[in-house]
């Protein structure tokens, strides 16, 4: 079989923003797997684009103009006459105003838009957007580290010519952006698996959120508990994505690829293997069906950048040395400098057979309560969003002006010290 045509979406500005010191969230992330994806040569089997930025017209398809208009405008400089506005769109300490802040959304928000249009023309098999997945943000406010909700955009281009999407989000945190558009609709079915309870954010994702109206059933959540490892993490997500692909029968899918569901993550309790993640990857990539697939958390960042990695070369059906090649950021890799090294913790597995057995008969039942795969009455398809046509492809050579790459650009060294001072403490965590 002729292996997938796959377009890989990256802006090499992406990389140079930053939310704060201290802050867990460091887009610099993506810069670590663009490097590692070029010196292992997968950038010659793709087709590599730098993406369209998405416009404010774009982001109002599915957020508010109000809220779109605000986020246009704020910046640090101007913060002070925007403070009724701060709370009200919930932007403060998770979500924090820094330079650059539109133009990061735009990025992520066009690469993803870009993907899914290549999607409905047939241009790829498959759209890859790293610096997507922002599954958290709603239609009037940011939340959990996330502006605007690219995966929604998307999905809402896709649309245009899919009569089903399947949605499906591995990250630790519950998808609740994504569900939350989708809830009344069976034109999308929305599946995650991430951690649950104990307060935990966002605090939504129990498997009794289904979907309401039309959308009834076609919610699906695995709550999980702490700990969960590959061998239990396979036996749960191969069989409810087996069910929902053989009852939905989605002509399109998209997947989240939060690689905060990583054991060793700064902000997750899980302890997958980079191999248990991307074994996620291949297993929906097999099923030959139009797959774009974004990035979302992920807070140990030499581990997000290796996991990312290894899955674009699982999606182009390439394996990839477990010895990582030279480049830039190598420092970030040691002591080990392996694609694959123990990321395992003595996080004890609260996932019992029982339970994870009754989750799976939970999806099960819910499943069996749809009568078929919904279909659409034939109609006129709306124009592309994007029109390929008239995408300008932006001037590699040319470069936002030097005084906001400075702006935005973190303190050299910030993501590397700021991570090792996180392993000391969870050094010390399991001393303990």
């Amino acid at each position: 079989m002729a292996k997938p045509t796959v377009a890989y979406f990256y802006d090499a500005d992406v990389g140079n923003f930053h939310y704060g010191p201290g802050h867990p969230m460091k887009p610099h992330r993506l810069a670590l797997t663009h490097s590692l994806v070029l010196n292992y040569g997968l950038y010659k089997k793709m087709q590599v684009y730098r993406p369209y930025r998405a416009s404010q017209h774009d982001m109002c398809r599915f957020h508010s103009e109000e809220y779109i208009d605000f986020l246009s405008r704020v910046t640090p400089q101007n913060i002070q006459s925007f403070t009724k506005s701060l709370s009200h769109f919930n932007v403060g300490d998770d979500c924090p105003v820094f330079p650059g802040l539109f133009d990061f959304c735009a990025m992520y928000t066009g690469a993803s838009l870009e993907g899914a249009t290549k999607l409905n023309n047939e241009l790829c098999d498959i759209a890859v957007n790293w610096a997507g997945g922002l599954h958290h943000a709603k239609k009037f406010e940011a939340s959990g580290f996330c502006y605007v909700n690219d995966i929604v955009i998307s999905i809402l281009e896709l649309l245009k010519y899919h009569p089903r999407v399947l949605y499906i989000d591995i990250d630790i945190h519950h998808g609740d952006g994504v569900q939350e558009a989708f809830y009344l609709t069976d034109r999308v079915m929305t599946v995650s698996f991430h951690k649950y309870g104990n307060h935990f954010f966002p605090g939504t994702g129990d498997m009794y959120e289904v979907g309401s109206e039309s959308g009834r059933y076609y919610s699906l959540n695995i709550p999980l508990k702490d700990g969960i490892d590959d061998h239990n993490y396979g036996l749960l997500f191969k069989p409810v994505i087996q069910m929902v692909v053989d009852y939905y029968q989605p002509t399109c899918i998209v997947l989240q690829c939060g690689a905060d569901s990583l054991g060793c993550d700064r902000l997750g309790c899980f302890n997958l293997s980079i191999k248990g993640h991307g074994e996620c990857v291949k297993f929906v990539k097999e099923f030959n069906i139009p797959l774009l697939v974004l990035g979302g958390g992920g807070y140990t960042v030499r581990n997000v950048a290796r996991c990312w990695t290894f899955e674009t070369g699982l999606l182009l059906d390439q394996r990839i040395s477990n010895e990582l090649p030279y480049n830039e950021y190598f420092e970030y890799f040691s002591p080990d400098f392996t694609l694959h090294p123990d990321v395992s913790t003595r996080i004890e597995n609260l996932n019992s057979k029982q339970y994870l057995d009754q989750v799976r008969q939970s999806v099960h039942d819910n499943l069996k309560s749809l009568n078929h795969a919904p279909s659409v009455q034939m109609q006129e398809v709306p124009p592309d969003l994007l029109s390929l046509d008239r995408i300008e492809e932006p001037d590699p050579d040319v470069r936002d002006p030097q005084i906001d790459q400075d702006g935005r650009i973190e303190p050299a060294n910030e993501f590397f010290e700021d991570d090792k001072d996180q392993d000391k403490d969870n050094e010390a965590d399991l001393d303990v």
